[in-house]
């Protein structure tokens, strides 16, 4: 029967062991015995002499191997005691840790911390992770959040792997040499979002083994951020119709010549889709290119692209009368003239439009009518079309709130004054 002082007992046999050792090695002394013989001297002994007394020889060596053979036998028992001892050693700290584990995990009981409701501590959690890293990685160094968060005890743990949201931002690094040393890791990190939306970086190089590990995940991706190789190119990595919740998508690394196969892709995205950004603001497309991404523009609100001429950018806004905020660049002019046009939603306009282009940007503002715009940003590298910017302030009646305009324009104090006297809100 275990008594409340039992679990001590260890302690006691223990410390009567040291006790008993440490008298025992206090005691104890190793004497060399005195080996010394008539012999010894050899090779410098008289021959003759040994041949005459051959027998003392034998004797001296047998009396030797006895010496040795009782020594063996002192050093396999002290070394059986040594092993005894280094067991007792290893129980002795297995015993103190958990000691230790016990005391830490009752004072972790008065801490505030752990008197934390599940449901504020994955709040907490969610406002750990990394602000200036969107897409998060199992393989970051320094260890951050959320596999930081699961690194601290055990109840950390516990909530940190429960909490979805966590786990819902991820990078792969997609060649084959990660993905064979880390499939696990993301695995498991994706089965940790539960369902939830999902958010996907995928690295530049490609994997064959990366359409099994994102299989199970793929009506869960949301918001994605790929190569242009991924859809287009001569072998497309992904298809858009296993997308099915789709709502972002980001391409970078495109060329002119992948600008077929990504139009035909993106035709097939869902109708979830709102939001499509070439982030490297290439290739330039044109109208024929434009018109197949349909159906798809009529979803979109957020579009960051590059288009051919004004007239593509024009065409453009016709496809997408959902858009909210367009980022754009204009490679070349193109003859013809531009029609006027009337976006009732857009409220942010970005556009890069240079100044070695003979249609000016004057005559993109006199074309357009955005009665919701709110922001315009304007890269225009010349002098600025202020009078054209009053007429389409006046006809648009919009709620201008900011103006930002590159580098090589100026607007004076006076033209401010004019602005605002067209649109209080700038």
């Amino acid at each position: 029967m275990q008594t409340p002082h039992s679990e001590f007992n260890i302690f006691d046999s223990v410390s009567d062991i040291i006790g008993a050792l440490q008298n025992i090695i206090a005691r104890s002394q190793v004497i060399i015995p005195v080996l010394e013989t008539p012999y010894s001297r050899f090779p410098n002994t008289d021959r003759s002499t040994i041949e005459l007394e051959r027998q003392s020889v034998v004797n001296i060596i047998a009396q030797r191997q006895q010496q040795l053979d009782t020594i063996m036998y002192e050093i396999s028992g002290l070394e059986a005691v040594m092993d005894s001892v280094e067991n007792l050693h290893q129980a002795v700290l297995e015993k103190k840790e958990k000691i230790t584990q016990s005391m830490n995990l009752h004072e972790g009981l008065l801490s505030a911390h752990w008197r934390f409701p599940t449901e504020i501590l994955s709040q907490i959690f969610n406002h750990c992770l990394p602000d200036y890293i969107y897409f998060l990685s199992p393989s970051s160094l320094p260890v951050q959040a959320p596999i930081l968060l699961t690194r601290i005890c055990r109840r950390w743990r516990e909530v940190a792997v429960n909490t979805p949201g966590l786990w819902c931002r991820l990078y792969v690094q997609a060649d084959d040499k990660k993905l064979l040393k880390a499939p696990f890791c993301y695995d498991l990190w994706l089965k940790r979002s539960r369902g939830h939306p999902l958010s996907l970086e995928l690295g530049y190089h490609y994997s064959t083994k990366l359409p099994s590990l994102l299989r199970p995940y793929m009506s869960h991706i949301t918001s994605l951020l790929v190569y242009g190789d991924y859809f287009g190119g001569r072998h497309p990595r992904l298809l858009a119709t296993d997308l099915l919740a789709l709502q972002e998508l980001a391409i970078r690394g495109t060329s002119n010549d992948d600008i077929p196969t990504i139009a035909q892709s993106i035709s097939q995205l869902p109708s979830t889709m709102r939001s499509l950004k070439f982030i490297d603001m290439t290739p330039f497309f044109d109208i024929e290119p434009l018109s197949s991404f349909s159906p798809v523009w009529a979803h979109l609100t957020d579009v960051q692209i590059a288009v051919s001429h004004p007239n593509a950018l024009l065409h453009l806004l016709q496809l997408c009368p959902n858009l909210s905020s367009l980022n754009t660049q204009i490679e070349m002019d193109q003859g013809g003239p531009l029609k006027s046009f009337t976006h009732t939603k857009l409220q942010s306009l970005c556009i890069i439009y240079y100044a070695s282009l003979t249609r000016t940007l004057s005559e993109l503002l006199n074309a357009l009518s955005l009665p919701n715009l709110h922001a315009l940003e304007a890269r225009y590298n010349t002098s600025w079309p202020h009078e054209d910017m009053k007429a389409f302030l006046a006809r648009s009646k919009c709620p201008l709130e900011t103006l930002t305009i590159g580098s090589g324009m100026t607007i004076t104090d006076a033209q401010q004054a004019e602005y605002v006297s067209l649109t209080s809100f700038l």
